[in-house]
């Protein structure tokens, strides 16, 4: 028998679920990479990249973690199971659902900016699945690092959020994740992360499984391989499971379907290996299944009683996908069709249990809903790579009616600025009808809560960066329903419609840009109704960006390429999606991304808004 199949006989009392827990930047995959390196996962000789557990190449591209991601480590003859999770609220749903696979959390909190929104969010959740903590407090060498400071600010955070006496209890370990060091001082001289192996043993218990029941897994996980298909992943609740074994899919409200289990896979360091077999308080994959969903129960016996799965934070903003429609359509991408798009939102639905995908009566477009518009930009950005071809609306909050009135998402705002900048950002969220509910000043920074809706945070993060030059820092985490606060306009500009179909001239845009800040470059493809600029005014402004500079007896046209333009402004997607206007879409394809109308004739659009 081969070591990955020889792990599955190791006893629940021998093996430890925890996940990793952290607002975003705070350390958690470079702790991660740090915890590989030291148990013995990698050779001497192998060359591993920084945030080796941050597979997605928008992961690494963006610094952050999107998808949680698990694998274990050896150590002495113990297995310690890992699941990483994202720090960003909106990948919240991430870190929701592996709490069921897990049976304690390390929660890496910076030594300097202390505990913030998310680190706020990912406790609350664990605490109040019961889950025993461990503090990692991290980045000890950081300039103007106050670790005991930031300690007594995680017990107070442990105290808003009712944790119990033993969670309150929860040990603190000191160090940075960069150099491989905890101790359980501020001032250890620790060389290795011996003392946080040495904690996960005694501090976090084994997992409660039953290894001579029937085998029952809850789903908390999906990936998905091109040979085999979708592939289960939860922690084994009782009872193991063999490669061949006949399992019932248990879905609440549904019949319990029979299926086989063709593979069980097993999580080690960066690899997924196959395994014969997955024992009780194992974390598994198991594949074998067409269309398995997370939060069913895999179980041996059909009569078993399904395992509650844990409610997701509801979604708060909505967005339309559709088919792209341009005059380019189908130019740069090769998957274009509504079918094509449909399949893929539908495909994602299953694996992120933080979004909703909904046919419209629209032929062709889709309602995606989610906590947040990068979450939806990450999803567009994947489905670019992937040769897609898609028009993406500006997100719009889900309202509820409560008691006859409707009601709108808040949220719960955290600043951290420069003190000179807050004058200009208290007047930015005032503007977007937040209310400052605390403020307080260290070290030249202020920081601030605020209560704002969520309709008042669209765009409001590259306002911040604007007004901070680029030092601002801003968390959010849903608050509750309140009755609508009115109108909000978050833009205050008007835009520069193109007229004509072609390529942007030298000379044209030489022109235009004396009437605004420029989004195109020469040599641009653009068309009738796309957005090639922005004007200050809050109107829209026609312009025709082709034309050339007539060919004359003096000069010669080829002189306009002496006309110095400033650099056009190019919108990362997310940015694309927060700065677009209710009647406007983003055209999103493989090679660029534009800005366009809904309606492209500019008569249609005049006759629309006579309509009102």
């Amino acid at each position: 028998m081969s070591e990955a199949a020889s792990q599955s006989t190791i006893s629940p009392d021998r093996i430890r679920n925890i996940a990793i827990i952290a607002h975003v930047d705070h350390g958690k995959t470079t702790l991660v990479d740090q915890m590989l390196k030291q148990a013995g996962s990698f050779r001497d000789n192998q060359v591993v990249e920084e945030r080796a557990m941050d597979s997605m190449d928008q992961e690494r591209e963006r610094g952050i973690t999107i998808k949680a991601k698990n694998t274990s480590v050896k150590w002495g003859d113990s297995i310690i199971n890992i699941v990483d999770t994202p720090g960003h609220a909106d990948f919240g749903g991430e870190v929701e659902r592996v709490m069921k696979m897990v049976d304690g959390v390390l929660l890496v909190v910076d030594a300097y900016e202390g505990p913030q929104a998310q680190t706020r969010f990912v406790l609350k959740k664990a605490l109040a699945h019961g889950l025993t903590p461990i503090v990692f407090v991290n980045k000890i060498d950081r300039p103007n690092a106050e670790p005991l400071l930031v300690h007594d600010k995680v017990l107070e955070l442990f105290l808003d959020l009712d944790a119990n006496e033993e969670q309150f209890g929860a040990p603190f370990l000191y160090g940075s994740a960069k150099n491989g060091i905890t101790g359980h001082t501020p001032d250890t001289d620790a060389t290795d992360m011996i003392a946080l192996f040495e904690t996960i043993m005694t501090a976090i218990p084994a997992p409660d499984a039953d290894p001579d029941g029937s085998f029952k897994m809850l789903v908390s996980n999906i990936d998905w391989s091109d040979y085999v298909g979708r592939i289960a992943i939860g922690k084994i609740l009782s009872g193991s499971v063999t490669v061949g074994q006949n399992v019932w899919r248990l879905m609440p409200g549904a019949k319990p379907q029979r299926v086989k289990i063709s593979k069980v896979f097993e999580y080690t360091a960066l690899a997924t290996s196959e395994t014969l077999s997955g024992g009780a308080g194992h974390i598994v994959g198991i594949s074998g299944f067409e269309d398995v969903e997370i939060g069913e129960t895999i179980a041996a016996d059909g009569d078993s009683e399904p395992v509650p799965f844990v409610e997701i934070d509801p979604p708060t903003v909505m967005m339309s996908f559709s088919v792209n429609d341009g005059p380019y359509a189908g130019t740069e991408g090769n998957r274009v069709t509504s079918r094509e798009i449909r399949d893929r939102l539908i495909r994602e639905g299953r694996t992120n249990v933080s979004i909703k995908v909904e046919e419209t009566d629209s032929a062709g477009e889709f309602k995606v809903s989610a906590r947040g518009a990068m979450q939806v930009a990450v999803v567009v950005e994947e489905m670019r790579r992937e040769g897609f071809e898609v028009l993406v609306s500006r997100p719009t909050v889900i309202k509820r009616e409560i008691n006859g009135k409707m009601h709108e998402p808040f949220e719960t705002l955290y600043l951290e600025v420069p003190d000179e900048a807050v004058g200009g950002c208290m007047q930015s969220m005032a503007n977007r009808k937040g209310v400052v509910d605390s403020m307080s000043t260290r070290n030249g920074r202020t920081t601030i809560e605020a209560t704002v809706p969520t309709r008042g945070l669209i765009g409001f993060e590259f306002e911040l960066l604007n007004l901070t030059s680029g030092e601002g820092i801003m968390s959010h985490l849903f608050k509750e329903y309140r009755p609508d606060s009115g109108d909000i306009r978050t833009r205050h500009t008007g835009t520069l419609v193109s007229m004509e179909k072609g390529e942007a001239m030298t000379y044209s845009l030489g022109n235009i840009e004396t009437r605004g800040k420029l989004f195109v470059g020469p040599g641009d493809l653009v068309y009738e109704g796309m957005i090639i600029g922005e004007n200050p005014r809050t109107d829209d402004l026609p312009v025709n960006p082709t034309k050339a500079k007539h060919v004359t007896n003096h000069r010669a046209s080829g002189s306009d390429k002496t006309v110095a333009l400033t650099p056009p402004l190019k919108f990362s997607l997310e940015r694309a999606i927060e700065y677009i206007a209710p009647d406007e879409l983003v055209e999103a394809t493989p090679k660029n991304i534009r800005l366009r109308k809904r309606i492209l004739d500019s008569n249609e659009r005049k006759r629309m808004a006579k309509k009102g």
